[in-house]
């Protein structure tokens, strides 16, 4: 079973559409789960945030109801595509999980922008005991280095944190990638690390 988040820069863009193509033809043959990204709707919270000035707590939570709007969307733009907000690693085809407040319950992800989809994934992706994450990004950082990619904000502040804790491989595929899929989740030269 693979996860993949599918950042919120692929809004509004043709490559959302040829990844979504891409995965339902590789869930024939196994699991994924798609991670959705905030997009625009996470800006909108953001957005909120430096309009009212209210906590990151408050931020978190609404920008979790962000992931889940756009996840929203990529099932309404893929008919193969599954929704739930409860993903398990048991079933062969294609599901995007959309979280929820239940998330909030999970001690080791504190509620801040610390922590945003990039986490999430990972996150996810220890509990179901995924194969890898795939994160799919506009992004043409070439470094592997989790500290480095932190520092370039190309990967959340929480990502390392919550990585030190699973043994799940990961990668970066950037999004202009998605015909080379099937080959990049073979490649194993291009895992993140600390």
């Amino acid at each position: 079973m693979i996860v993949v988040k599918l950042g919120g820069s692929l809004y509004g863009t043709d490559e959302l559409l040829q990844w979504l193509d891409v995965l339902s033809e590789q869930a024939k043959h196994q699991a994924i789960i798609i991670v959705p990204g905030g997009g625009p709707f996470a800006e909108q919270v953001r957005q909120a945030q430096r309009i009212h000035s209210f906590d990151d707590s408050h931020a978190h939570q609404m920008a979790i109801l962000a992931m889940a709007q756009f996840g929203l969307l990529i099932s309404a733009l893929c008919s193969d595509c599954q929704k739930t907000s409860n993903p398990t690693a048991d079933k062969i085809g294609l599901t995007v999980w959309l979280p929820d407040a239940q998330l909030l319950s999970e001690k080791e992800l504190p509620h801040s922008w610390d922590i945003t989809s990039d986490s999430l994934a990972l996150w996810l992706a220890d509990k179901l005991d995924a194969t890898q994450l795939i994160l799919v990004k506009q992004s043409d950082e070439t470094s592997t280095s989790i500290n480095e990619l932190t520092k370039l904000g190309t990967l959340d502040i929480g990502f390392a944190s919550v990585f030190k804790n699973t043994a799940i491989n990961s990668q970066i595929i950037h999004a202009k990638h998605a015909t080379l899929f099937v080959d990049k989740i073979a490649e194993n030269t291009r895992w993140l690390s600390l």
